[in-house]
């Protein structure tokens, strides 16, 4: 038999032994101790039937990027550890995981982050929806519930609308690409808006929904995408970019076409609040119609006339009045000039009187006529110039003799020379 230890012995013994046993454990944290200060983060992992404390040194679980919480499936791999002064056994965590669902939530968040940061999930990006759509594009897999949901809803709200059906698996590994490729189809088409939907299921299900290369397609999708991925409380990257989340695929389709009976109703509403303004507007006009029927100048067509033809008369009376008034004064004003111009006439030609009559009687001696009257007379040759000379006589030709009472035509037949006297007596040729 064995000597005994001690206690401190055994928990050595222990401590040696468990130190060089490492392992990778799954389980659920139950209890969390995680305070500022601490230099350790402090958790119990449990299962069905067991519990294990644990601690992870804070300057390791920082670098996890994990934030724990009660209840959170995590993997960690460590060694087992005993603390002596109190007997107790740790598991000494060195790395730490979510497990199952919670490594997939937390790949999800980080691609959510980042997508978030590039402005993918930005609100300003986010497309409005038609009001009217004549076509829809849903994306989803021909033989699930969502899409028989999704074509009763259409047809009881909507029924005008055109569908085109882009069926896809919407599980496994191919049906992100599959998703992505039916999304090109129906942007080539003449859809105007995309329903990508799909029925619930677990978080596994839902994750070809979580894939990044689905998310960048629809972002980028030339027609505005509305999704219907699951039940309420799933969310997936895909909701998140798209341009309207709806929780179910029913409530997406309810989103995407106006209720037709809603539409007939507003018709109607709008038909009754149309028919009594034109109502009203057709009565208003007609009373003030009649109102102006009633008015004199409608009714007795030489009221139109009326009162023009009172300030024609009127100008005429005083037109009447006024041109024998202005003649009178008119004349009155020209028998005045008329008086003063005879005045100044004579006045003017008063002192050339005596003068002009002396030079009339000048000019009237002097006067070719007045020299004929005296019985002398002027002789012309045929051209009319006169003969004041013998000498210029042609015999040849008739010569004209100007009379005071007449003119005599005469050939010459012979000249004679006289001498002409001055009135001195003297002859003309003895000078």
């Amino acid at each position: 038999m064995a000597e005994p230890i001690s206690v401190s012995q055994a928990l050595n013994l222990a401590k040696a032994s468990l130190s060089s046993v490492s392992a990778t454990i799954v389980g659920e944290v139950s209890e969390l101790s995680d305070k500022p200060g601490y230099k350790a983060v402090y958790f119990t992992l449990t299962d069905e039937s067991s519990a294990l404390s644990c601690l992870m040194w804070r300057s390791a679980f920082s670098t996890t990027g994990i934030e724990m919480k009660q209840g959170m499936l995590v993997e960690v791999s460590g060694v087992f550890s005993v603390y002596a002064a109190k007997g107790r056994m740790n598991f000494d965590v060195k790395r730490l995981k979510l497990a199952g669902e919670g490594d997939l939530r937390l790949k999800v968040a980080k691609l959510a982050k980042k997508l978030e940061v590039e402005g993918l999930m930005a609100a300003s990006r986010k497309r409005p929806l038609p009001k009217y759509p004549s076509a829809v594009a849903i994306v989803t897999s021909p033989r699930g519930k969502a899409i028989h949901d999704v074509l009763r809803t259409l047809r009881r709200r909507f029924p005008l609308v055109e569908v085109l059906i882009c069926g896809v698996p919407v599980e496994g590994a191919d049906a992100a690409r599959s998703i992505i490729a039916g999304l090109e189809v129906a942007q080539s088409s003449a859809a105007e808006v995309i329903l990508l939907v799909r029925g619930g299921g677990s978080y596994e299900d839902l994750m070809p929904f979580n894939d990044e290369g689905l998310a960048r397609a629809v972002a980028a999708s030339k027609v505005p995408v509305v999704t219907g991925i699951g039940h309420e409380p799933d969310n997936s990257i895909a909701d998140m970019v798209a341009d309207f989340r709806a929780s179910t695929p029913t409530a997406a389709a309810e989103r995407i076409v106006p209720d037709s009976s809603e539409l007939a109703s507003g018709l109607e509403r709008t038909e009754g609040v149309l028919t009594r303004l034109l109502i009203g507007r057709l009565q208003q006009d007609e009373a003030r119609y009649r109102r102006l029927a009633e008015r004199p100048i409608f009714t007795d067509p030489d009221m139109l006339y009326a009162q023009h033809e009172l300030h024609l008369e009127g100008a005429e009376r005083r037109l009447y009045q006024a041109i024998p008034q202005r003649l009178a004064g008119d004349r009155a004003t020209v028998k005045q000039a008329e008086a003063r111009l005879t005045s100044i006439g004579m006045r003017l030609t008063e002192p050339f009187s005596n003068r002009i009559g002396i030079g009339a009687a000048k000019l009237d001696s002097l006067s070719p006529l007045k020299v004929l009257g005296r019985g002398y007379s002027i002789v012309f040759d045929e051209e009319g110039h006169v003969l004041d000379s013998v000498d210029k006589v042609d015999f040849d030709r008739q010569i004209k003799v100007r009379f005071a009472d007449g003119v005599l035509s005469a050939r010459p037949s012979s000249k004679e020379h006289v001498k002409l006297m001055n009135g001195n007596g003297v002859s003309e040729d003895d000078r």
